[in-house]
């Protein structure tokens, strides 16, 4: 199942994000704002993915009134790393109160972007980042793919298609992206947690210019 889908024009994508936060039975301790950041970063990169360009967003928030502020801004620093200024709207939890941190984004984009089926006779493929989850996210933060080089990417020449790794891992998003398996040196398996790190499709043609972009891609080897 996608995190996006494209309907009347529009591009829906959502995130959610549970146990992490500033609760005392959560699993992760993050601050609030980190939270939104990474829940709003990942309906972001899918919305783009899919043809999108973000302008609103709805956050959910079942952490309290008090964590709203955060998420918020969090949202806003993830907008505005991506390049795109969203209005935000949303609701907040009240009459309960949960043991644990739980909070949901919408994105709401305008489908620009067409994202045919590739080519893939002169693809080359890649991983751009590298699979985190858990506190690993806060630990290895210089090994996530920046907002900003996703969105270069989608428009750089040569680049057919990008797209967000999610929790199943890179082998499941490949093969969903292409219908073949592959290997690299990263674990294929590993969940990419807040989509740390994304696929590219791109011609042989791109690729040093790719490289000369960011030394955090590691190419694909495709089975045949």
């Amino acid at each position: 199942m996608r995190n996006a889908i494209v309907t009347n024009g529009l591009v829906l994508a959502v995130d959610n994000s549970g146990s992490v936060g500033e609760k005392k039975q959560d699993d992760v301790a993050a601050s609030y704002e980190t939270v939104g950041y990474f829940s709003a970063r990942v309906a972001i990169m899918e919305c783009m993915a899919a043809g999108g360009e973000p302008f609103a967003a709805v956050v959910h928030n079942f952490s309290g009134d008090a964590a709203w502020p955060a998420l918020y801004a969090g949202t806003e620093k993830a907008a505005f790393e991506a390049g795109y200024e969203l209005e935000i709207t949303g609701s907040s939890e009240s009459n309960f109160h949960l043991n644990q941190s739980a909070s949901g984004i919408l994105m709401i984009g305008r489908h620009v972007r067409k994202t045919d089926q590739i080519e893939q006779r002169d693809m080359q493929y890649g991983v751009i980042g590298k699979p985190l989850v858990g506190g690993e996210v806060l630990a290895h933060s210089h090994e996530i793919a920046p907002l900003s080089l996703f969105r270069q990417l989608i428009g750089h020449e040569g680049v057919a298609a990008v797209w967000p790794v999610g929790s199943k891992g890179i082998a499941h998003e490949l093969q969903q992206f292409t219908g073949r398996k592959g290997s690299c040196e990263l674990d294929m398996n590993k969940s990419g947690g807040p989509s740390t790190c994304f696929l590219i499709a791109a011609t042989r043609q791109a690729t040093q210019k790719i490289k000369s972009v960011t030394p955090l891609i590691r190419w694909i080897k495709m089975e045949e």
